[in-house]
């Protein structure tokens, strides 16, 4: 007689989630696992990498690894926003450049969204100069002491301001060195990387599958592109941000 075989119970699908509410299968639908065709791999990505995408060549992040360094991350910068620390979010990728932008008011700290200009950290003191003038011309122009020029002058302050504007006006809150940044490209934002090495600046930063990640002190391995992926980790960061501030 032979052995009535028992129902095999069929496992449970659980949602992978963490004290932050970091959900693997939420992560997977905003397209946080894909990262760049497997020619353009760096190598010191494997350890987070999956596997490969069909014919397409696209490599895979292995989001339990996210999530993991994902926590660890924030971890950090719910420590640093309880020491009221300032974090210098960088971000100039025209597809992402609002987000970084709402997150940094949001959380009452500074930012790059356009180009980042050399020797933000490494020359400081300069760049914190051209930052004060701005600043005063700025305040000048509200008050309407430029009045008192010629229109083609007043014209030419406007544009200055302008310009001033989208070079300096995310780092008018940034009275000194920055305690850390948090960087959406690491390929994109590399000199601000190397600018924030030279200074022993902690860098937080999401890492696809074309960059070092051990050039960030706390990697996110994540694709840096859709706009999905990055608004989810923006979200969390946010939030982290938010609910241990003054805390």
């Amino acid at each position: 007689m032979t052995e009535k075989k028992q129902p095999v119970e069929k496992e449970k699908a659980t949602k992978s989630t963490s004290k932050y509410n970091i959900d693997v299968e939420e992560m997977a639908r905003c397209g946080v696992a894909f990262g760049h065709r497997s020619s353009k791999k760096h190598p010191k990505m494997d350890p987070y990498i999956l596997g490969v995408k069909g014919g397409e060549h696209v490599n895979i992040i292995n989001l339990e690894k996210t999530k993991e360094l994902f926590e660890k991350a924030l971890d950090y910068l719910a420590s640093l926003a309880r020491e009221n620390k300032t974090i210098l979010f960088v971000g100039t990728k025209p597809s992402i450049k609002h987000l970084v932008l709402e997150v940094a008011q949001e959380c009452n700290m500074p930012f790059v969204i356009h180009r980042w200009i050399g020797g933000t950290l490494t020359n400081f003191k300069v760049i914190r100069k051209r930052v004060d003038y701005f600043v005063d011309l700025k305040e000048k122009m509200e008050k309407g002491e430029l009045k008192k020029y010629t229109k083609k002058e007043q014209h030419q302050f406007e544009k200055e301001i302008g310009d001033l504007e989208e070079k300096f006006g995310g780092l008018v809150k940034l009275k000194s060195l920055p305690d850390a940044l948090f960087v959406i490209d690491m390929k994109k934002e590399n000199l601000a990387i190397r600018e924030a090495k030279k200074k022993n600046i902690p860098v937080i930063a999401i890492a696809d599958t074309n960059v070092d990640p051990t050039l960030a002190d706390w990697p996110i391995p994540a694709n840096d592109d859709a706009i999905s992926s990055v608004k989810y980790i923006l979200e969390k960061v946010k939030e982290v941000i938010l609910a241990n501030k003054n805390s």
